[in-house]
């Protein structure tokens, strides 16, 4: 039977084709049979954000702040709080992409124009005359993994989008009265005196039984976790580990001397040189640059005769009225400061030497070489440990690449031990103990990566000890590791937590009655001021003038209402305790003279449409439904553990 499928191959191929196609066209295929199906994570007007989009998004802003930050601590960009912003700034720029779209907003070609002029890395690709150097400008692009159309497609889309909140930006209007108001109301002093009911004051009052110590511990069981822990054993592999294992032979260290890193050192020579030009346009008629030229070859038959007389000649005869002056001298330039021919003849002439005429798009040149900057030139020996920095960096770039593969498959196809890896590729086997799912303080390298740890406490690598998958923790870098021992996270027993225990039952009974003091003399005080003691001395305070006491303190006395004074507040303080407030006085706040004035307003008024731009997202948010899926993180408190 199956010989007769073989010799007939080619007609049960047709004929299985003719049943499958007809059967995908009656039944149909899911969006997702072909690609694995991404979660959504957020929705904008109609259109999904998937955990891919937001994947990719945190990838790309977490390389943009590590190549301005290299020295940037990795725990903070994988944060599940960094990511979670990373997922509303996506969400924003959908929003006002939305909303520009439905206003017609668009970008023109001279808005496109003027915001690439203002853009320093391109605005420094301009030419002398004036226009773009197209291929610089290509290559700047390219070398951020963007070509031109799609990097102006994305700039127009984003004016586009900010014309969105700029028009609501643009439109606040502040009266001076309003200003005067909230600003009085900011800058507002007062003068009080303070009580303090202080915590640890009332520690000696409290005298906990074993029943009360249980009690405590059975209530806060999370308190004294012991977080889990893992032994573990893992292996990075980085430029620096290439780099350890590359040696660059002596010959390719002296031919590299020669040949670039001499000629480098030469191209950072400097030459000074003077200089007379006949001005002429480069799309003037041929008539008109013929005579300028001939001009040029009448004072350069000039100059063959007395070289001597270069720089009254061009005081005299040069266009460039900038150099003429000083006997057309340009002073010292290194090589890319001039136009192209320019720069060659420069570079061509001998000291004292006068060249030929020289053609550039400023019409015609007579340059005369007057002096040269050379910088020292290291010997070999001098220059040698450079040069193998360069040329071992240089090749570990190249052998990443190939040596990342290796190192994925190999750990993958060895999943049960990390040293062959580490003697196939040369590899240090790194060890660390009291390991757990988030980066510890001061972690560094693969333990501060977020991924890498998820990677380790994996179900399959806790469960059988097998090594993890090569993780990127950054730009070329990957790690790889195995759970040697692990530890489940446990309570702790009473017995070996009972000093924690009695110390967080005694610090939570005191506040408790600091606060039962202190609200209690609040009350009598009020009831009747004369019979306040305890009151330290009045002290003026501000928003931006506290007296060392605590933030809370200064706030609810200033936000306490003083239409009859005094007036009393209480604060509670947390585990800190208790604090009783009384306001004696409303300064009045001192004039600012005119200039201080007008900062203040403005800066006023700048808050005031910021808060309007914020107010207005929001309702541009409802307009377009839009819904984040994802929860977002909440700040935990960390685990107290007790060894």
């Amino acid at each position: 039977m199956f010989e007769t499928i073989r010799k007939h191959s080619k007609i049960v191929m047709i004929f299985l084709f003719l049943l499958i196609i007809p059967a995908f066209v009656l039944v149909g295929t899911d969006r997702n049979y072909f690609s694995e199906a991404s979660p959504v994570v957020a929705r904008v007007d109609g259109h999904d954000i998937s955990q891919a989009d937001w994947d990719r998004a945190h990838r790309q802003e977490s390389d943009r702040i590590r190549a301005q930050s290299p020295t940037v601590d990795a725990r903070l960009l994988d944060s599940p709080l960094a990511r979670y912003a990373t997922l509303e700034r996506l969400v924003r720029e959908r929003v006002l992409d939305a909303a520009a779209q439905q206003m017609r907003l668009v970008t023109s070609d001279a808005r496109l124009i003027r915001s690439l002029q203002e853009t320093p890395a391109i605005a420094a690709l301009k030419r002398a005359d004036g226009t773009l150097d197209a291929d610089a400008y290509r290559a700047l692009l390219v070398g951020q993994g963007v070509t031109p159309e799609v990097f102006e497609a994305n700039l127009r889309r984003n004016i586009a989008a900010d014309q969105v909140l700029d028009a609501v930006l643009g439109t606040a209007l502040v009266a001076n009265a309003q200003a005067r108001l909230a600003l009085d109301a900011l800058y507002e002093r007062r003068d009080i005196q303070v009580a303090r009911f202080d915590a640890p004051d009332f520690a000696g009052r409290v005298l906990p039984t074993d029943a009360d110590l249980q009690s405590y511990y059975d209530a806060h069981p999370a308190q004294f976790r012991q977080p889990e822990q893992a032994t573990v054993e893992y292996l990075v592999l980085d430029l620096d580990s290439v780099r350890a294992t590359i040696t660059v032979p002596e010959d390719e260290l002296r031919s590299y001397y020669d040949s670039d890193y001499l000629p480098r050192i030469m191209a950072k020579q400097e030459r000074r040189a003077s200089h007379i030009l006949i001005s002429v346009a480069k799309d003037a008629p041929a008539a008109e640059r013929e005579k300028a030229k001939a001009r040029a070859t009448e004072l350069l038959a000039q100059l063959r005769k007395t070289p001597a007389d270069f720089a009254p000649l061009a005081k005299q005869s040069s266009d460039d009225k900038g150099s003429a002056a000083a006997g057309g001298d340009l002073n010292f330039f290194a090589r890319g400061a001039m136009t192209k021919p320019f720069e060659e003849a420069v570079f061509a002439l001998k000291k004292g030497q006068i060249s030929d005429v020289v053609e550039t798009e400023f019409g015609y040149h007579i340059i005369e070489l007057t002096d040269i900057k050379t910088p020292p030139q290291p010997g070999f020996e001098e220059a040698r440990a450079v040069i193998a920095a360069e040329l071992g960096q240089q090749r570990a770039q190249r052998q990443f690449a190939e040596m990342a593969e290796s190192f994925s498959n190999a750990v993958y196809e060895q999943a049960d031990s990390l040293l062959p890896v580490a003697d196939k590729l040369k590899l240090k086997l790194q060890s660390a103990t009291n390991v757990s799912r988030t980066p510890a303080p001061g972690a560094k390298g693969a333990l501060a990566s977020s991924k890498f740890l998820q990677a380790l406490f994996a179900p399959d690598t806790l469960q059988n000890k097998r090594n993890t998958e090569a993780v990127e923790i950054g730009p070329q870098q990957m790690a790889a590791g195995r759970v040697t021992s692990y530890t489940p996270a446990s309570t702790l027993p009473l017995a070996q937590v009972r000093e924690r225990v009695r110390s967080l039952y005694v610090a939570e009974k005191s506040a408790a009655l600091a606060q039962q003091e202190g609200q209690a003399k609040l009350s009598a005080w009020k009831a009747d001021p004369a019979t306040a003691t305890g009151l330290a001395a009045a002290t003026e305070i501000a928003r931006g003038q506290g007296q060392n006491l605590p933030r809370p303190v200064i706030d609810a006395a200033l936000r306490t209402p003083a239409d009859a004074l005094p007036a009393w507040t209480g604060v509670d303080l947390g585990a800190a305790g208790y604090a009783v407030v009384k306001i004696n006085r409303v300064l009045a706040r001192q004039a600012p003279d005119a200039q201080r004035a007008q900062q203040e307003q403005q800066q006023y008024a700048q808050w005031l449409a910021r808060a309007e731009v914020l107010a207005y997202y929001e309702l541009l948010k409802q307009r377009l439904k839009v819904r984040i899926q994802a929860p977002r993180p909440q700040v935990a408190a960390p685990e107290i553990a007790e060894n």
